[in-house]
């Protein structure tokens, strides 16, 4: 530090905020192991993840009880999220569990990070971003209105963070930018319930047919094309329903020797919802990993066998 030689005062030290969301990584053990990445094993994932701390100085890796689990902690899904896409354009293959906020207990409470919201979108979309907000814990501060737009600002928890982007954005027709950053931690705000669908998966491996896609879409939004190759226990499409269900998109058409009184109608297939990165790690469910490899973003249970999955709920 550079100071007077008769009164010499050290700078202040610069202060880094402390984490405020966890993510477990895992190595990648799909049935698709391998296949796409070029750094797969929990030595690579561990190295890889150590070196990053020595350069980003907001990141903590911690073991787990198992070497093929870590848990990292960062600044937020986006903070992670840009140490995730790096990673795989270097090659890696890994598996995400779903963001969890840090918890820190202070004088006996529970205490949650809590971030400023800041929402700018057209003002006849207003009425519906200040109840999707609200429904998560989010307490309005100020409505501001310039031209036909309005600004909204929030407190909210990190926790009702997770997921918003999303429903935000399909409620304004995608005109709505939102920015948003921390501001401190507050006693615990009380469960959020995440509303969100069950999952269509997978019953077997195998390659998509387009036949059996177009007869399920009546069950809800697919997430693959026909021809993609899919496993059991990949989630495959979000449901209509809050309960998952087993689905078979790998089933031909059964010929017979039978000739057909007309032409059969050709399938129409509604285009797969794709998820980039941040938007798979905003869905992902408890009970599911996020797959990330260089060429692909996929949703798994954490259990690919549906028996396992049923016994594990028992």
């Amino acid at each position: 530090t550079v100071a007077d030689s008769e009164n010499p005062e050290a700078m202040k030290p610069i202060s880094i905020d402390e984490p405020s969301m966890s993510m477990l990584f895992t190595i990648n053990n799909s049935p698709f192991f391998g296949r796409e990445g070029k750094y797969v094993t929990s030595r690579h994932l561990r190295e890889r993840l150590i070196r990053e701390t020595e350069k980003n100085l907001a990141l903590r890796v911690e073991d787990t009880d198992s070497p093929e689990r870590l848990m990292v902690f960062g600044r937020g899904i986006l903070h992670l999220s840009i140490l995730i896409e790096t990673m795989r354009r270097e090659g890696y293959e890994m598996q995400l569990g779903q963001p969890r906020v840090v918890i820190k207990e202070i004088d006996g409470f529970r205490h949650e990070p809590v971030e400023h919201l800041h929402i700018n979108v057209p003002e006849e979309f207003s009425g519906k971003v200040i109840e999707i907000v609200t429904i998560r814990r989010g307490d309005i501060l100020n409505i501001q209105k310039r031209d036909d737009r309005v600004s909204l600002d929030f407190r909210i928890t990190a926790r009702g963070l997770i997921g918003l982007s999303q429903p935000v954005l399909t409620a304004t027709e995608g005109n709505a930018v939102l920015s948003h950053r921390f501001t401190g931690y507050e006693p615990w705000k009380g469960e959020i319930t995440r509303k969100r669908n069950g999952a269509l998966i997978a019953m077997e491996t195998g390659t998509a047919i387009a036949y059996s896609i177009d007869k399920l879409q009546e069950r809800g939004k697919f997430f693959i094309d026909p021809n993609e190759e899919v496993y059991a226990g990949q989630v495959i499409g979000d449901h209509i329903r809050r309960d998952d269900l087993v689905v078979n998109v790998t089933k031909t058409k059964k010929l017979t020797n039978m000739r057909a009184s007309g032409s059969d109608d050709k399938a129409i297939i509604a285009p797969a919802v794709k998820f980039s990165l941040e938007e798979a790690l905003e869905y992902v469910g408890e009970d599911e990993y996020v797959e990330v490899t260089p060429r692909s973003i996929r949703l798994r249970k954490i259990l690919l066998s549906e028996h396992d999955r049923k016994r594990s709920q028992k």
